[in-house]
């Protein structure tokens, strides 16, 4: 049974290139932070490191793995599986470990429809704009257009499910929006008092989607 000893869960979603990983990554290397590390069915990049990064599985494996009801949440994104499984996290959370999650919009509406008893707090990352969004996609894709192109589109639909988070946050400096995340997680913890604009946020968003 859950008690107020229990870690806190909490979700980091953005749009691909806003920065959630590089930020989620920060916020594990502070003391009782630990990553939940997803499965997933597409291929390692470059400088990723099988079971650190990812749990790299084929189709058959992860299909297993939904069949035994095994994930807290999963979902298909650019052709992809990604899933997080229950068991390791629940484990963390009972031992006082807050666990954070790198997932998208589908898989934070799992885990919030799921009513575990755990505190949870959810993240939205955006980015500054959308031609300073291109050129990162631009970097880190190898200069691979259609993928770009792709990944633009998808950002025009995954930018309305802001709405459904606890907090947005802008990352238009990486320590800036690391401090913002980490003091709104704190005062979340702590009942602190929060310093967020929604107006702002929600003016950002319009400027995003014309």
């Amino acid at each position: 049974m859950p008690t107020s000893k229990d870690g806190v869960m909490v979700i980091l979603s953005s749009p691909s290139g806003a920065g959630k990983t590089t930020l989620v990554n920060l916020i594990s290397e502070q003391n009782n932070f630990k990553i939940s590390i997803s499965h997933t069915t597409r291929q390692p990049r470059p400088n990723e490191t099988p079971n650190k990064d990812y749990y790299f599985v084929d189709n058959n494996e992860f299909k297993r793995l939904i069949k035994n009801q095994e994930f807290l949440e999963y979902a298909k994104v650019f052709n992809n599986y990604y899933g997080t499984t229950r068991t390791p996290v629940i484990e963390k959370l009972n031992k006082g470990q807050n666990v954070i999650f790198d997932i998208d919009w589908q898989g934070a509406d799992q885990i919030k429809n799921k009513n575990l008893d755990y505190k949870l707090i959810t993240f939205f990352i955006l980015p500054p704009s959308k031609e300073i969004l291109y050129e990162r996609l631009s970097n880190r894709e190898m200069k691979d257009k259609l993928i770009v192109e792709e990944r633009m589109r998808q950002f025009e639909r995954d930018v309305l499910h802001w709405i459904n988070y606890d907090y947005v946050v802008i990352n238009d400096d990486l320590q800036d929006c690391y401090k913002k995340i980490n003091n709104l997680i704190n005062a979340e913890i702590n009942n602190g008092s929060k310093d967020y604009d929604l107006e702002y946020i929600r003016k950002h968003v319009e400027k995003l989607t014309l």
